[in-house]
């Protein structure tokens, strides 16, 4: 119950900050709106802090980097099942998939690995709640914003069929 309050407190963040657009000089709020209204596009607001993406970089670098990379840059062949007929580690740092994937879903396979389809181990019994959702923090900081705005735009499109009950 813990952790469902937590996403939903840093994606109300999420969902407040994009709303309000940016801060524009000579601009009021309505006319920030109309314009995000009139492109019918919100601009993404990254949903992690400063100090959650500096935790995150050493909880990668101590427990994930071995596997996708110091720079999250993943394996050559992580499109290819490897002989184990499992997947090699993805890159996380904007260059393929991982960007398909919300963030409750990120955070289900850290927590729970990526068993049978793949050889990550399930972090739950050894990090935190916390330290996952830093080490999160830290690879999407990595992806350029265009790579962001598509996660994000895929982000709130999932939020708004969860709240309607859509796909639980």
């Amino acid at each position: 119950m813990r952790l469902i309050r937590l996403f939903g407190v840093l994606l109300m963040a999420l969902g407040v900050s994009a709303c309000g657009g940016q801060d524009e000089p000579g601009r009021t709020g309505n006319e920030r709106g109309a314009t995000v209204q009139a492109e019918s596009r919100v601009i993404a607001t990254r949903w992690y802090s400063e100090d959650q993406v500096r935790r995150g970089a050493a909880v990668f670098e101590q427990n994930c980097a071995v596997c996708h990379g110091a720079g999250a840059e993943g394996a050559d062949n992580w499109q290819y099942r490897g002989p184990d007929g499992k997947f090699p580690p993805p890159p996380l740092n904007g260059t393929a998939h991982a960007w398909h994937h919300p963030l409750a879903q990120l955070f289900h396979m850290v927590k729970n690995g990526t068993q049978p389809a793949g050889n990550m181990p399930a972090w739950g019994g050894t990090l935190s709640d916390e330290e996952m959702i830093a080490a999160i923090a830290w690879f999407q900081s990595l992806w350029p914003d265009e790579v962001y705005q598509a996660w994000f735009e895929m982000e709130m499109r999932v939020r708004a069929q969860d709240n309607r009950g859509v796909s639980k």
